[in-house]
């Protein structure tokens, strides 16, 4: 039998669709404690090191044995090299519906999903989902334009999708400037001569041309309005986007099952004041309204859309199960809320600010190393304690 790989995607539907397969993890403990597959149903999955594989080889076929049992085993590491090596030692002791991931984690971290929101009407609004760092992207495509909103640094894909939908780029848009990801729009710029447009709270000190934003201002396309709201408070300059006074994508603002953190900039008292007027906005804003966040803290939160997975939630839903948050009436003691659940922001989000802001370059290699791991982007009793049990 040939050992054989198999894609992101495929991963994804086979755990999106319940198969009953292994997944075998083969990178560092740390590593895996960083980041790790995650899926819209349980599945099994173990991490036994590669290191393990080469000093204690026979102790760990009979921890794959005892784990996956007969089951197909998916194996993945950083990049493939490493897989491919347990693949053959699983091979050689008679394991045979063996496959590891093409590209390794750094595969998983970058693919995106696109999912069609609202089909039938005259313009396409798409979520572009990112399963390895639980974060939406969106596009806005009407007459042979296409405008993005905080775009991933796999800035092919969305090159693809115009080309395969036969648009242009015409804008992009960011959100904030975004700490836990390299954004794909200043690459977005030059290569597809995007406009690239953000909040001047946040861009002022970019090193690169972009076009601020006006507050209550409108973007849109033709029929279509994109309307500007200044939601200041997850950083001083955090924007959403009213498209077609249906959608709000609101950012890292407000999420379906939480909402910002205020303190990723060191000034907590400050944003957290800042966040809770934004939030008193956002509650006497119509309840019909679909919040379209960047970020998601778990597959719960996903909703069917046309028979897809999608994170979508009326506004209603999201104060709803956000009441313990929303019905705090006080600055002084969402403040208090907001101090009880901070969490260590990860090293690297300094160092992925200023890459977002132009103010420094690394090699392409360090840029996968910083955009791997999970977002840490919410403010939520829930957020803290998940942090707390993987720590």
């Amino acid at each position: 039998m040939s050992i054989v790989t198999y894609s992101a995607l495929e991963l994804f539907n086979w755990l999106k669709d319940g198969e009953d397969i292994a997944i075998l993890d083969v990178r560092s403990s740390e590593d895996f404690a960083r980041q790790k597959v995650e899926a819209p149903r349980p599945f099994l999955q173990e991490n036994i090191s590669y290191y393990d594989f080469l000093e204690i080889e026979d102790a760990c076929v009979r921890r794959v044995q005892e784990f996956a049992g007969s089951r197909p085993i998916r194996i993945l590491c950083v990049l493939g090299r490493a897989a491919r090596y347990v693949s053959e030692i699983l091979e050689k002791n008679g394991f045979t519906d063996i496959a590891y991931l093409d590209g390794g984690i750094n595969a998983w971290g970058t693919f995106l999903i696109p999912v069609l929101l609202n089909p039938g009407k005259e313009y396409e609004l798409y979520q572009f989902i990112r399963p390895g760092k639980a974060s939406c992207s969106y596009a806005l495509v009407k007459d042979g334009e296409m405008q993005l909103f905080d775009p991933s640094h796999n800035t092919k894909f969305y090159l693809d999708f115009a080309a395969e939908k036969n648009v242009k780029i015409s804008r992009t848009f960011e959100t904030h400037l975004q700490a836990d990801y390299i954004a794909g729009s200043r690459a977005l710029m030059e290569q597809a001569g995007a406009e690239f447009l953000a909040s001047e709270a946040d861009f002022a000190g970019a090193q690169f041309q972009y076009t601020p934003l006006q507050n209550g201002a409108d973007y849109g396309p033709a029929g279509v309005p994109v309307e500007i709201h200044f939601t200041p408070g997850h950083t001083p300059g955090s924007t959403s986007y009213l498209v077609d006074n249906r959608w709000l994508i609101s950012g890292d603002s407000v999420f379906i099952q939480s909402v910002g953190r205020p303190d990723l900039g060191g000034e907590v008292e400050t944003w957290s004041d800042m966040l809770f007027d934004t939030l008193t906005r956002v509650r006497k804003m119509d309840g019909k309204l679909r919040i379209l966040p960047s970020h998601f803290m778990s597959w719960e939160e996903a909703t069917s859309v046309n028979g897809d997975l999608a994170f979508v939630a009326p506004l209603s839903q999201v104060l709803e199960f956000n009441r313990a948050i929303y019905s705090i009436d006080n600055k002084k003691e969402f403040l208090a809320f907001i101090k009880a659940n901070m969490r260590q922001q990860p090293e690297e989000y300094a160092t992925i600010r200023q890459i977002n802001a132009g103010l420094k370059s690394v090699s392409p290699e360090e840029e996968e190393i910083l955009d791997l791991g999970k977002n840490q982007c919410a403010a939520s009793a829930s957020a803290a304690q998940k942090t707390a049990e993987e720590s």
